[in-house]
């Protein structure tokens, strides 16, 4: 299969319509994430590959104005050790995350573990920013504005205050 021949990518603009298109049969394939993952399963739908598999692609992040990361340091560097003890949690306390999981998004065991089992590797233990996904969403972004010249990373996302951090936490950055 050619993928630039063969395949034509459509925008339903929400992962729930996506999901419907599929169960309708307008579409022979989509990228879903969790939950719908283990829903489609469960409707006979296959798992041809995960995403995290063949592609490292900054998904989330937290952002912040140049002005706050000035005025605020310290307020973002705790948000930023937050999120990497959140994830070091869901890596420690698969039981607990699962927990979790049922309460904030009011699901049963099962989908609460499913959802847990699709994605909980995509959280790193050091709070880490896939730099070749980063150079993806940069050169897209400069085929988009049809830009030429070469815009550095750290013209994008300044990961000082990350490494300090992961200092506090004694993790060395990679």
């Amino acid at each position: 299969m050619n993928p630039d021949k063969d395949l034509k990518f459509v925008f339903l603009n929400s992962h729930e319509r996506t999901f419907l298109a599929l169960e309708q049969g307008l579409f022979p394939v989509g990228l879903i994430p969790p939950p719908f993952d283990y829903q489609g399963k469960k409707l006979g739908f296959n798992f041809l590959v995960r995403a995290a598999d063949i592609l490292t692609y900054p998904e989330d992040g937290i952002i912040a104005h140049v002005k706050k990361i000035k005025e605020k340091p310290d307020e973002i560097k705790r948000v930023i050790r937050a999120g990497i003890k959140a994830n070091r949690y869901i890596h420690a306390d698969r039981e607990g995350t699962i927990q979790f999981l049922m309460e904030w998004q009011k699901v049963n065991r099962e989908t609460a573990t499913a959802n847990y089992d699709s994605s909980a590797r995509v959280f790193n233990d050091d709070g880490s920013l896939p730099e070749s996904g980063l150079r993806l969403i940069i050169d897209e972004a400069k085929k988009t504005a049809k830009l030429e010249r070469e815009v550095p990373l750290n013209d994008v996302a300044d990961l000082s205050i990350l490494r300090e951090a992961q200092k506090e936490l004694g993790i060395k950055p990679r």
